[in-house]
Formats: C-alpha cells, structure tokens, sequence
C-alpha cells in the first residue's frame, strides 16, 4: 500500500480540491448558460442570402455617393484637416 505524501495536510488539500472543481464546475456550467443564451439570441437572428445583401449594399452605396467625401471632396473651407494658416502679423 502506498501512504500518503503529506499526511498532515491531506484532510486540508483535499477539502481545497474538493472546493476548486466544485467552483470549477459552477464556472463551466455558468459558462455553457450563457452560451446557451447566445445561441438562442443568433438563431433569431433573421438571416438573408449574401447575394441579397450584396444587391442592397450596392443600392445603398449607389443613393448615397453624392454625399460620401471621399467620393466627392470636402469643401475647403470646411475642412477639419486642413492646414492652419500661420499669423499675418508674426
């Protein structure tokens, strides 16, 4: 028969054990309800073919070219990026 390593502290390592799968074992089921949770939210996901979506992003890029800027430019004088002029009087 084999005796234990440590005998004094068996009765302390083992109640840890026991604790840490314990804890374990509420982490991993608390972690598969939540992903049960985010199943259920992407099942109801609606869904629409990628050829659909595809058609409906090239409709919108379409409509919405004459306002996009790197299309069409940003006015000067409104431009954030623009350099800061320097001081006249400097």
């Amino acid at each position: 028969m084999s005796e234990p390593l440590n005998s004094g502290t068996d009765s302390h390592s083992y109640s840890t054990l026991k604790a840490l799968k314990k804890k374990h074992l509420g982490a991993s089921v608390s972690a598969l309800q939540r992903l049960a949770e985010q199943l259920k939210l992407e099942a109801g996901v609606e869904r629409i073919k990628v050829s659909q979506a595809a058609a409906e992003l090239q409709q919108y890029c379409m409509q919405n070219a004459c306002k996009e800027a790197l299309l069409v430019g940003v006015p000067a004088r409104s431009n954030p990026f623009r350099e800061p002029r320097s001081c006249a009087l400097l």
